[in-house]
């Protein structure tokens, strides 16, 4: 019998190309440790990590799991151990408080009139709800005006990137407009405790709604920076199913939602209510946006794209803190060396120059054969130019006169088309060192469009991914010869060897494809100055339980803090240094369950990455995470109140 195979929505997606903060408590007394008058700070800190959860205890691989520590050195001699631990704000699908002495469904999906989306396949009608939070972005405001928060008042903003499944089991990814709401939090002034005060749906009508919200980042400016990723494809949109399922459920037709309005940068600023208005940005071009990262400048933004032939972006702003206007860049990489993972010079081709409005006009209007003509089989016409597009190759001739909306709208045709290097597969979340000037890219998957020499990309590299470190600075000049306006320009790009994941060559006892003791399939990175640590979630095919990791720059050492439900993505994100004097770890999770199997004909399990372990831990999952359509949103928590730096 031929096998099939059931494919998770993280395997689709390789194949096509709940949020939650860790509070970290001291192991003798927290609150009076935290409390204490004086408390000096510490002069080095470091993370003591866990061991990978085991069979042995079932119950650990089915939910969040931490068994990681930080020790603080003192300059008196003394040593500090604290404990860090897991508290979710809430499980989606759970009612949360709106601060109208109601409540609303947590991740639950919106129309573009503001009513509640229902499953057709429910009986009852249920109102939909996420199981994949995603980016959040904690803040504070100077002037919060939410009753009902006893201490300090803090917000948190959280995306929903997707839904895995309706009640019926049938697949629901990328046929909803993605939600995002504002939390409110009560920031206990003693401990740093976060509880939920209060939950703001915020209105994305007039973005036109989100399209699949991922990784996230928050501005310098205090503001949070979405995402839409995996644009879709306007030669094909049209006749696709999932982008008229999606135009079906946003606006109830499938034919109004228009592709040229979804793959670029929402941003959302919170207002002291504890509301959220969002703005999309159009100039930040049209591609698979994950979470970006502002530098210090305040205008350079660096960009992944999470594409199976995904380039390294760049937008300079005009203005500090207005990313509504600037120039948009892609990086041609000039390769030096191929092994474990490879490095490369970097040089960067403009693209063009452009307002967010004078786009937006642009895809108001334009439909796709406007901008650009596209063959799939060779024309043999010497007007078209090859460029490798989604794993394979594309024949594309551009319309006179339309560079800018093939800059802004048609980007990753463009940026090949130019010159850039459209090689890279599944470039994720982006972070930055500032005091090294080093930023830190993710290339979660080492895939054949790496490989084969797309774009001037042909490294060696693990299926399990890798982390790359890009030397940022200033004086450079694009390939036209213009000068860049910014000092902090990738100047090249190489795989840390300590952050390169390992293959197996056979499945491990649990069914692992890559080493547990090494990164696999990196995806949110964030880096923090006082504890000079990179953190890592993982989005990985190869690991039974994907980890949250934290790397010291300094130490070269890798410690594994938390483990997440087997099944599930970390997601969610940001290391806050200091928040009202209280350090946290903001980290989620999403789709727990989410098996990985091949079966026969039949429907016989024989083989895939949790074939070992599903008969055991898939009823322990059903049982923490509502039947597998429930995902936690909370974060670490436990961190001295003063950190070194």
């Amino acid at each position: 019998m031929t096998p099939s195979v059931d494919l998770s929505r993280r395997r689709a997606l390789q194949l096509l190309s709940g949020a939650a903060v860790l509070p970290l408590a001291a192991c003798d007394s927290l609150a009076g440790w935290m409390a204490a008058p004086g408390a000096a700070k510490p002069t080095s800190v470091r993370f003591v990590g866990m061991a990978a959860p085991s069979l042995a205890e079932p119950a650990q691989m089915a939910t969040t799991a931490v068994g990681s520590s930080l020790v603080a050195d003192y300059a008196d001699g003394t040593q500090r151990t604290f404990k860090l631990a897991y508290e979710p704000f809430f499980i989606t699908g759970t009612q949360v408080p709106d601060g109208a002495g109601g409540t609303l469904l947590a991740g639950g999906y919106y129309d573009i009139q503001g009513k509640p989306i229902l499953d057709p396949s429910d009986a009852g009608k249920r109102h939909i709800f996420s199981d994949c939070p995603d980016g959040m972005s904690l803040l504070k405001l100077e002037r919060p005006r939410v009753p009902g928060v006893k201490g300090h008042t803090v917000f948190a903003v959280v995306q929903f990137e997707y839904t895995t499944r309706d009640a019926a089991g049938a697949p629901l990814y990328g046929t909803l407009p993605s939600p995002i709401a504002v939390l409110t939090l009560d920031q206990n002034t003693a401990t740093g405790r976060l509880s939920l005060v209060q939950y703001s749906s915020v209105d994305t009508s007039t973005a036109n709604g989100l399209w699949i919200t991922c990784g996230a980042s928050r501005s310098p400016w205090n503001t949070h920076l979405s995402s839409e990723e995996y644009e879709p494809d306007a030669t094909v949109a049209r006749g696709d199913v999932r982008f008229k399922a999606f135009s079906q459920n946003l606006f109830g037709d499938p034919t109004k939602a228009n592709p040229y309005h979804y793959g670029h940068l929402p941003e959302v600023t919170v207002h002291p209510d504890g509301t959220g208005t969002v703005v999309k940005h159009y100039c930040l071009g049209r591609i698979s946006h994950e979470l970006v990262q502002v530098m210090p400048d305040e205008r350079t933004v660096l960009m992944g794209d999470d594409a199976t032939n995904g380039g390294l972006f760049m937008f300079i702003a005009d203005r500090p803190r207005d990313l509504s206007s600037g120039t948009l860049y892609v990086a041609r990489w000039l390769q030096r060396s191929a092994a474990n993972g490879g490095s490369a010079d970097l040089r960067w081709v403009r693209l063009g120059h452009a307002s967010s409005d004078a786009i937006k006009a642009l895809a108001d209007r334009l439909k796709v054969e406007d901008i650009v003509s596209v063959k799939t089989t060779d024309p043999k016409d010497s007007s078209y130019t090859a460029i490798p597009f989604n794993g394979k190759t594309q024949w594309v001739k551009f319309a006179p006169g339309q560079e800018l909306a093939a800059a802004f709208l048609e980007t990753h045709r463009y940026a090949a088309y130019k010159g850039g290097s459209l090689g890279f597969t599944k470039m994720e979340g982006t972070t930055v060192n500032t005091a090294d000037k080093i930023a830190y890219s993710v290339i979660s998957y080492i895939q054949p469009a790496m490989k084969n020499g797309s774009g001037g990309i042909s490294v060696e590299g693990p299926n399990a991914g890798a982390i790359y470190a890009l030397n940022l600075g200033g004086a450079q000049a694009d390939e036209g010869g213009q000068p860049i306006a910014s000092d902090w320009v990738p100047r090249d790009m190489s795989a840390i060897p300590a952050l390169v994941g390992v293959d197996l060559t056979k499945p491990d006892a649990l069914g692992n494809l890559a080493d547990q003791d090494h990164i696999a399939n990196p995806d949110n990175i964030k880096f923090s100055e006082r504890l000079r640590t990179l953190f890592i979630g993982e989005d990985s095919g190869l690991h039974v339980n994907n980890f949250l990791w934290a790397y010291d720059v300094d130490r070269k050492t890798l410690t594994r803090l938390l483990s997440c439900p087997s099944g599930a993505e970390s997601t969610g994100l940001q290391a806050v240094d200091d928040m009202n004097g209280f350090a946290y770890i903001m980290s989620n999770f999403q789709h727990a369950g989410d098996w990985e199997l091949t079966k026969d004909a039949s429907g016989k399990i024989t083989g895939g990455l949790h074939s070992k372990v599903i008969d055991i831990l898939d009823p322990l999952v059903r049982a923490n995470y509502r039947n597998r359509y429930g995902a936690a949103v909370g974060y670490l928590s436990g961190l001295p109140t003063k950190l070194p730096g």
